[in-house]
């Protein structure tokens, strides 16, 4: 089964469908933000949702283990050969999961406790019962996840791609229901549980419509059904799993920092809460330019791999660093000083009030801090990979568990909620340290000074922009001293529009090759 389609092309698709996908879930994020704020059922189910969001995001993720693994088998079979391999992968990986499922039903009260042994009795409660209820998405998050695999194969990208936003819908309708049904009563305490099941249901609800939008696709393709099969010694079944257990452990590694957060977080009032609705806001436009940006890039370092063309690789590395930095720093200068209006614009009614707009704009600063830091790790771990050294992530990340554990300890106690995503940043600082002095040995030397230099030049542009654009809303703020959504995103647009124009005007100063390409590339898009 070979690609007919171009990386470029591609590329946009993916593009185009998270971008959709991802204002979906502001949208979600937004109406829980409405219906709940920072408190009750919101906090809670940011607690009972670690696992099976970790089960989405590591079995049903676009790159995720088994996409990966079913993509790199497929790519390479026959289109007869597939079905029944699917169907097979399918039939065992469902049962694996059913067992999961199983065992997360009985074990959800000490599952809570674990993840967070801070919480009150009425928040446990609650926890527990949404995990309860969502423990199933752990069957679904597989077959999304070989639902990916199989349609990418297929040169099926769009719908893989925007089949999440199909999740954001569900749970925005089960809260309107909700709302409609209880009208203002849905704040309320009394009702806290009902709000929660509810919020529950609806995501279990998205998880099973995305995975039926996806297996009506497959199964016209001819690329499997819902038939069982158990016929394991079939061609493809060994070569799946040889590559699906390994990427699952390695990716699963990673997520435990998660945990640790939430473990300290649990102990925070509303922190759990504040990190989902920032992190939303952090990770949204990170994910699309990233996504547009390094994915052409990235290719490019196994193509390069090769000691002969080392070189070569080291100056597209430079170059993804550089637009790494050209796309994510200004991006934090405008985070870090439109925290609050972002913050207010997004999710400020309802439920959500200025208090808890203070408390998610701080968490969202923390995130706009460690912006360049956690793309540019990712960047770094492809490059490990396009190698083939695949230990030194899996190694650098077990290792920074403990330091992670260590920032945590610390910032949680001198600074609250944003010392959690500090730390993050914190472990993805130390990890970039390490995969740098690697390659440096790997590749015979890097030259530090044509990465280190243009960052540095960057890095104080992005400076002078974010003070340009503090100073603008500071100057609006005083000349209407009223407030108000229309103010509110008045000032938030203008601002931002004044920081990037003197971002860009000093940028152009420095005459960077790569600026012209990021313009070129954003052109296309």
């Amino acid at each position: 089964m070979k690609s007919s389609r171009s990386l470029t092309s591609i590329a946009a698709i993916v593009a185009v469908a998270t971008l959709i996908s991802k204002i979906f879930g502001l949208v979600r994020s937004g109406v829980i933000a409405a219906a709940f704020g920072v408190e009750g059922a919101a906090d809670a189910y940011n607690y009972a949702y670690v696992i099976p969001g970790f089960l989405l995001v590591l079995l049903g993720g676009i790159n995720g283990s088994f996409h990966s693994a079913i993509v790199s088998v497929l790519t390479k079979r026959a289109k007869t050969e597939v079905a029944p391999l699917v169907e097979t992968i399918t039939t065992l990986v469902g049962g694996v999961l059913l067992f999961i499922t199983i065992a997360l039903i009985i074990f959800a009260s000490n599952c809570i406790d674990l993840v967070a042994p801070g919480l009150t009795p009425q928040l446990r409660e609650i926890a527990i019962q949404q995990l309860q209820v969502m423990a199933p998405i752990a069957v679904f998050a597989g077959l999304i996840g070989i639902g990916f695999g199989t349609l990418n194969a297929s040169e099926q990208y769009w719908l893989p791609s925007i089949s999440p936003l199909f999740s954001s819908l569900t749970v925005v309708v089960g809260l309107g229901i909700l709302a409609l049904y209880l009208g203002s009563k849905i704040t309320l305490p009394e009702y806290a549980l009902l709000g929660g099941l509810v919020l529950a249901g609806a995501t279990l609800a998205g998880a099973i419509l995305q995975w039926l939008v996806q297996i009506i696709a497959q199964w016209r393709a001819g690329m499997g059904s819902l038939r069982l099969r158990f016929d394991w010694r079939l061609p493809g079944v060994t070569d799946i799993i040889k590559l699906m257990v390994p990427a699952t452990l390695t990716s699963g590694i990673s997520h435990i920092n998660i945990y640790t957060d939430l473990f300290f977080a649990s102990y925070i009032p509303q922190a759990a809460a504040a990190l989902s609705y920032a992190g939303l806001l952090a990770q949204t436009p990170r994910g699309i330019l990233t996504s547009m940006i390094l994915v052409p890039l990235l290719p490019e370092f196994s193509r390069l791999a090769a000691p002969s063309n080392w070189q070569d690789l080291k100056a597209r590395i430079r170059q993804s660093l550089i637009l790494t930095a050209l796309t994510m720093l200004p991006l934090s200068a405008l985070m870090i000083t439109l925290a609050m209006p972002i913050v207010r614009v997004v999710y400020e009614r309802q439920a959500f009030d200025k208090q808890a707009s203070e408390l998610v704009a701080s968490v969202l600063i923390a995130y706009g801090i460690g912006n360049f830091f956690a793309v540019t790790r990712d960047v770094l771990v492809r490059v490990a990979y396009a190698l083939g050294d695949g230990q030194a992530p899996f190694k650098i990340s077990a290792l920074n568990i403990i330091l992670n554990i260590i920032l945590d300890y610390f910032l949680v106690k001198a600074l609250g909620a944003p010392g959690l995503v500090l730390a993050s940043c914190g472990v993805n600082i130390s990890a970039i340290c390490m995969l740098v002095f690697r390659l440096n040995r790997q590749l015979n030397g890097l030259h530090w000074q044509s990465w280190c230099t243009p960052i540095l030049s960057i890095t104080g542009s992005s400076f002078v922009a974010g003070l340009a654009c503090w100073s603008t809303l500071w100057f609006f703020q005083k000349l209407w001293e009223t407030e108000g959504f229309l103010l509110q995103l008045l000032e938030l647009s203008l601002s931002g529009l004044i920081c990037l124009g003197v971002f860009a005007i000093v940028i152009k100063q420095l005459k960077l090759p790569e600026v012209d390409l990021l313009v070129a590339r954003l052109q296309r898009r």
